[in-house]
């Protein structure tokens, strides 16, 4: 007798499926389906797999470039790195996971995006994460932050890839529903791509890594609803992870690739054995079929759809021609893995399922992936929007305290040193790392090369949240200047986009101008879109998130020894700040620290001059004229420049002459702005080139041996200790962290 009855009509409700939905279904199987059907369908058509409400706006993305060797579509995108080689890499999120489990929901989003590199026959190298959490002064957010970052150290620094770099921010927007959007990235042989296809009549679908349990049971699901306080006993739906496992079947996966045994493979995330396997023969334009009693159980007594819809960790799912299928057994026992034949590869189109040779499901594959409703979502300007834009700047223009205020703003939450979190995470095994954590950008040494690949991450989402348009293209263009400040040229990017309910047409009118301004950010810099993840219904108790559209962005440099970082050298060297400083004090973090509130306009972002401060950076860079560059974020000049004396204690003496408020040219946002130093031998050379690059700048003051910053504004002065912003900035989040 099978577990999967004809259900009720109504039972629809059960499986997070509208009633148009529903219809379309019975429209489209010309039948009713059956229980286990329904359940295939619900967690194919939910958000996080089926992507219903954002396919229509992604559409808008740049995804093809001359270095974009695979686009979105399959486990990981892949650039071009020249020499042979490429890179795959790929940014997702465990947002709902980590909110009711962070240790687990943390480790498992580490452990599953790591699973998407090797799937496509890339060596994992590099991670990072981006993290968002509420008010961190909150006992319960202490504990979601100590969770999550011990899950992702926890994880990563036993499969031994380096964490190299992240960001990190607080808001009480984040308060019960963290971001938790993890980065991997592994390097290939450019004309070894593997991809996920269920390829080959008659060939076999194999199961390799973990057995299957019960944890994860409907994360896809869960994935995709808001969270509230009666979610805490939700920990079934969190996956519980195993590094070792997954050290061992990377291991094995990276060695039956390197020995051409594979036709195609799938890493088992969202939805299990469901989506891999309907995906993979949905891309094939194939069918496929499984027998569950086939499948390696942790326990006994799983039903049917419990068994397709576990989210057990460490799995793979393969499709191989049957005379390889003993090698790869082969493989796996000599990695004490199990390998398993579940299935194989038909003509038919259909997703079969059967049990002791009974049909329990039959869907035609293509119905389950490519017949996934659109949705274009009606929208709506929030009422906040305006009067946000309209706000009294005078508490941060007519301060005064200059000084306090930059030693208030080092020690605040949101920009202070991450030295508590990054130093938990091993970040030099493999010792291909060159730049460590805390600079604008990673940097790792490519093999047998003098090249280099720089990974950073960005978003700030105040300006999101503000103006979701030029918020959005502020995170490239951000993202592209960490980048470009290590002196390496950006080249493709992969997102997080994270945003409360797609229903609510306010939120929906955040996503829309948001991936508008992403994709006119992309085109302009060339850094083409290669994949990535949305997550919707981040919110909590009805209250959604501020809208986080996270980029992770890679670029390259040709030689590692004209490597850029941000810490002045030696007493002497000029001081040239590079863009143009407006009078901008809207949404910055010094109204925020002041007020409280998110207010204010984003500042101006002119797309053509961040491309030609990118370009300036790296080609400065190749010809060895800096000593240092920075870029000018958040918390503005001043905090840049203390972020530039901090590593060797050196003071700086800055006069400027800006016709602008002394708070706007301290502490205003304004965008494309980079502080770069260099021996004044160098001078002459670097003006020229500032100069044919097109960009405003000023020579605004050197470095000095006595510890001291000094910034002169006409008659006002910030005049500081060095040493005494270093420990206020050093230990904040340390302190703040502790329970």
């Amino acid at each position: 007798m099978t577990d999967s009855p004809n259900p009720n009509p109504n039972l629809w409700r059960d499986h997070n499926l509208t009633k148009d939905e529903y219809d379309r279904i019975l429209a489209l199987m010309g039948r009713q389906p059956n229980y286990l059907e329904l359940a295939l369908f619900g967690v194919m058509w939910s958000e996080h797999c089926g992507y219903k409400n954002s396919k229509a706006q992604l559409r808008k993305l740049p995804t093809s470039g001359p270095q974009v060797l695979q686009g979105p579509g399959e486990n990981a995108g892949v650039v071009y790195l020249g020499d042979g080689l490429a890179a795959a890499f790929k940014m997702e999120s465990h947002n709902h996971p980590s909110a009711i489990e962070p240790y687990q929901g943390a480790a498992t989003g580490v452990g599953g995006i790591i699973r998407d590199i090797f799937a496509m026959g890339a060596r994992p190298v590099a991670s990072l994460n981006s993290l968002r959490f509420g008010r961190v002064d909150d006992n319960r957010v202490k504990r979601l932050l100590s969770g999550v970052v011990a899950g992702i150290g926890g994880y990563g620094n036993c499969m031994g890839i380096p964490t190299v770099g992240g960001d990190v921010y607080f808001h009480p927007s984040y308060q019960g529903n963290p971001l938790v959007n993890a980065l991997c990235l592994g390097l290939m042989k450019a004309d070894r791509i593997y991809r996920g296809r269920a390829a080959g009549p008659g060939n076999l679908v194999m199961l390799v890594g973990a057995r299957t349990g019960r944890d994860g049971i409907k994360g896809a699901s869960f994935a995709s609803e808001e969270l509230s306080d009666q979610d805490r006993d939700k920990r079934p739906n969190v996956q519980v992870g195993d590094p070792f496992m997954e050290k061992l079947l990377m291991e094995a996966t990276l060695e039956i690739l390197e020995k051409d045994l594979v036709v195609g493979l799938q890493d088992l995330g969202a939805a299990g054995l469901t989506s891999s396997g309907a995906e993979m023969a949905g891309r094939a334009g194939s069918g496929l079929y499984m027998d569950l009693d086939l499948v390696p159980l942790r326990e006994e007594g799983l039903l049917d759809w419990e068994i397709m819809l576990s989210e057990s960790q460490e799995r793979m799912l393969l499709v191989v021609e049957p005379a390889k299928a003993d090698a790869i057994s082969a493989v796996f026992d000599k990695w004490d893995l199990l390998a398993v034949a579940i299935g194989k590869v038909t003509d038919d189109g259909l997703f079969t399922l059967k049990r002791k040779d009974r049909v329990l499901a039959s869907v035609p594959a293509r119905l389950l992936t490519d017949e996934v409703p659109v949705y274009e979502r009606p929208i709506a300007e929030p009422a906040y929007h305006r009067k946000a834009k309209a706000a009294d700047l005078s508490p941060a223009r007519d301060h005064g305290d200059w000084a306090g205020l930059l030693l208030k703003l080092l020690a605040s939450p949101n920009l202070s040193s991450r030295r508590w979190v990054y130093e938990q995470y091993d970040h030099m095994v493999g010792l291909n790392t060159v730049i460590r954590p805390g600079g604008d950008a990673a940097l790792l040494r490519l093999p047998g090369s003098r090249r280099g690949l720089a990974l950073s991450s960005d978003c700030n989402s105040r300006y999101v949240y503000l103006d979701p348009r030029l918020g959005g293209a502020i995170a490239v263009a951000e993202a592209a200047l960490n980048v470009a400040a290590v002196g390496a040229k950006p080249l493709a990017l992969t997102n997080c986009l994270n945003f409360g309910n797609p229903e609510n047409p306010e939120i929906y009118w955040q996503f829309v101008l948001a991936t508008d301004g992403l994709a006119e950010a992309a085109k302009a810099l060339g850094t083409p879109v290669t994949g990535g993840n949305v997550s919707f219904y981040n919110e909590y108790d009805g209250r959604a998130i501020f809208p986080t559209p996270t980029i992770g962005m890679i670029g390259v440099i040709e030689d590692i020894a004209n490597r850029l970082t941000h810490h002045f050298k030696e007493p002497g060297h000029k001081i040239i700040l590079v863009g143009e400083s407006k009078e901008e004090l809207g949404a910055s973090e010094a109204h925020y620290l002041l007020t409280g509130r998110d207010e204010g306009p984003v500042p101006s972002l002119d797309l053509a001059v961040a491309a030609r401060l990118n370009g300036f950076l790296v080609e400065a860079a190749k010809r060895s004229l800096l000593a240092s560059a920075h870029d000018l974020a958040e918390g503005g000049l001043a905090v840049a420049l203390a972020e530039c004396c901090f590593d060797l204690g050196l003071g700086a003496r800055l006069s400027l002459d800006d016709p602008i408020s002394t708070a706007a040219l301290l502490f205003g946002e304004s965008q494309s702005r980079a502080l770069i130093s260099l021996p004044e031998a160098n001078l002459p050379a670097t003006l020229a080139l500032l100069a044919e690059s097109r960009l405003s700048h000023k020579a605004v003051g050197q470095v000095s041996p006595d510890g001291s910053l000094e910034i002169g504004h006409g008659r006002e002065k910030l005049k500081a200790n060095v040493s005494d912003l270093r420990e206020a900035w050093s230990e904040a989040l340390t302190r703040a962290a502790a329970l």
